[in-house]
């Protein structure tokens, strides 16, 4: 299996399985009834016995019946062609992509450039969606509809929003094979910090409005992870972070806490405005 073989017991080099999974998600402090919202990157999590399937079993057997999951499933082909640069798209397109994009709907949208995991765990019977039209989540758990409702259009990830609540309730944030660039919940911490330059810029998405498919443009924040690695770093230099390469896990109101401040001193200076 070469590179895809990720973990080893007694000297042995083994396959992940939905016991050895969850035992990892247990050893970095996901526990029975915990929130947890969870990145992960297949191919670097490593050979998975069943794959995406076998993730998500392992997730919902380690926070069990009284525990919550949720994964971000963002669609952010919804979006201004405008703004798209990977890759960027003619401008005599742009009308018609504005005019022609389906709308947004949560049982029916599948995410973009998420994982298969998220992808998977999107169909799962009982996740419930919220109904943002570019920057959804999907949940599942006694606090999945707590997390889900009412997500504001605007901000789509500040003050309201599921990650906001998530926040409120001490959500665990379990990543699997990837670092803290990933990790959504740092767009949060944007929102609470302030820094010279910081500023919003309008978006546009296609959505149903009483039924009825529209083009809606808002004001939002303009986010930017360049540093999201690196002050992930320096929040796992604190010693808060549970490590268990391809795993980590923190909580994520402590890393909330820390990411604010660490914004609010260090993003000034030509790049920031």
């Amino acid at each position: 299996m070469g590179d895809k073989v990720c973990f080893v017991m007694h000297g042995e080099r083994l396959p992940w399985t939905r016991g050895s999974l969850t035992g990892a998600f247990h050893s970095v402090g996901v526990g029975l009834g915990a929130l947890v919202r969870v990145h992960v990157s297949m191919s670097r999590l490593g050979y998975v016995v069943g794959g995406a399937e076998t993730v998500v079993d392992a997730l919902l057997d380690a926070v069990g019946p009284r525990g919550t999951v949720v994964m971000q499933t963002h669609t952010s082909e919804n979006s201004d062609p405008a703004a798209w640069r990977n890759p960027p798209v003619p401008e005599s397109w742009w009308e018609a992509i504005r005019e022609h994009t389906p709308p947004f709907r949560a049982d029916l949208t599948p995410g973009r450039k998420m994982s298969a995991v998220s992808e998977h765990f999107r169909t799962r019977p009982g996740v419930v969606r919220s109904e943002h039209p570019s920057d959804s989540c999907a949940a599942l758990g006694p606090l999945a509809e707590v997390i889900t409702c009412a997500h504001p259009l605007t901000p789509a990830l500040g003050a309201g929003s599921p990650l906001a609540r998530m926040v409120d309730h001490d959500v665990q944030v379990l990543l699997l094979g990837v670092d803290h660039g990933n990790n959504t919940l740092l767009h949060y911490a944007e929102h609470l910090a302030e820094w010279p330059g910081k500023r919003e810029s309008r978006f546009g998405s296609a959505m149903l409005v009483e039924g009825r498919r529209e083009w809606v443009w808002r004001q939002d924040l303009v986010h930017d992870d360049r540093d999201f690695v690196e002050v992930g770093e320096a929040f796992a230099a604190t010693g808060d972070e549970r490590l268990a390469l391809p795993l980590r896990c923190c909580s994520g109101r402590a890393l909330v806490a820390f990411a604010t401040q660490w914004f609010s001193a260090r993003r000034h200076g030509p790049g920031w405005s």
